[in-house]
């Protein structure tokens, strides 16, 4: 298996565990964080969110100035910017050539200053682990907030 083969794999794996975290999280609540120096439960949500609209990006261009903010107006809202980006990226995904997947490099900007230029396959990983790796902040949030923790990865105390 390709690395670009396994990594559509692994996008449609995390797809719904991703959407289902984001749908638990009570919109009332979205002001939620856990500790001073924490992200919110919203702002969590946002950059989710933005960085499945950095992948296309990053697919489509060979510069990316990181998406820090988007505006979303509920958790429903949320998950539907979630479907429809992460639908888009996979359709990308579906037409990419390996040469453009492991060859091509891509600019990565912050607040339009050159952070750093990575294989476009490194990037999209880069951006991939982060969002699981919030999506987990996400999870310790969503109890205390008052939701139910989805099943991810096997059932949690919640889907029991």
């Amino acid at each position: 298996m390709s690395n670009l083969s396994f990594f559509k794999t692994c996008m449609a794996n995390e797809f719904s565990a991703s959407l289902a975290l984001i749908q638990a999280c009570p919109t009332d609540r979205l002001d939620y964080r856990p500790h001073a120096v924490n992200r919110s439960a919203y702002e969590l949500i946002e950059h989710i969110v933005a960085h499945v609209l950095d992948l296309k990006i990053i697919l489509l261009n060979d510069r990316c100035d990181e998406t820090l903010t988007y505006a979303l107006t509920s958790s429903a809202d949320a998950a539907d910017h979630l479907r429809a980006l992460w639908k888009e990226v996979e359709g990308i995904l579906d037409t990419y050539s390996e040469v453009a997947w492991e060859k091509e490099s891509v600019e990565l900007l912050v607040h339009g200053k050159s952070f750093v230029t990575l294989p476009r396959t490194q990037m999209m990983w880069f951006f991939f682990f982060d969002i699981i790796h919030h999506r987990g902040q996400l999870s310790s949030y969503v109890r205390p907030m008052g939701g139910k923790n989805p099943a991810v990865y096997g059932y949690s105390a919640d889907t029991l």
